[in-house]
């Protein structure tokens, strides 16, 4: 499978670029806004989702890991394929998306294209408990090598970027700013197990 790519970027399409790398040309659909941000010259990398279907194989192209994971934890709601899942991304950014979902925001949600009332309400009712708590976009900065260790760990313990950012930024604020990695990452898991 494809986890990433970086190449030239030889055009644009409507809902997708194609990728150059190395004189093979990969179609990879992206967001409006993740094609109205990637450079026009120059190399370019996204993390890229794969996806396997009895009739096709689609790559689908992020800036970063964590809108990749957003793109995966937006599909596990009912009724929310690819298509759906980048017009939700095309319109927020992960952080944003995981504040909005936890103010339980559901109008602001519903502002995406496709989305209707009745969607924006299960999306926030399913994924309320794995989104990213405010502030947890924080936690990953250099100043915080705890915190982003600790993510790092949940996450390969199988937890998605957002949960464990969640987990992290709930451990944080119970057991202070000073907080060591192993003892963020116990935390963690308890809040997870709740």
């Amino acid at each position: 499978m494809i986890g990433k790519l970086r190449g030239r970027l030889d055009s644009v399409g409507e809902d997708f670029v194609i990728l150059d790398v190395q004189g093979v040309g990969y179609i990879v659909h992206c967001s409006p806004r993740t094609l109205s941000e990637i450079p026009r010259s120059g190399e370019v990398a996204l993390a890229v989702e794969t996806q396997v279907r009895e009739d096709s194989i689609r790559l689908y192209g992020f800036p970063s890991d964590m809108e990749r994971d957003w793109f995966r934890l937006l599909q596990t709601v009912q009724g929310v394929g690819a298509k759906l899942a980048l017009a939700i991304l095309g319109t927020f950014e992960p952080a944003e998306l995981g504040v909005t979902i936890a103010r339980q925001d559901k109008a602001a949600i519903a502002r995406a294209p496709g989305v209707g009332p009745r969607l924006a309400g299960r999306l926030i009712s399913e994924l309320k408990e794995k989104a990213a708590v405010p502030g947890a976009a924080s936690l990953t900065s250099s100043e915080m090598p705890a915190a982003e260790d600790a993510i790092a760990a949940l996450v390969g313990l199988g937890y998605s970027r957002p949960q464990a950012a969640g987990a992290v930024a709930h451990s944080r604020a119970a057991l202070g700013d000073d907080a060591e990695t192993s003892a963020l990452i116990r935390q963690g898991l308890r809040e997870l197990a709740r």
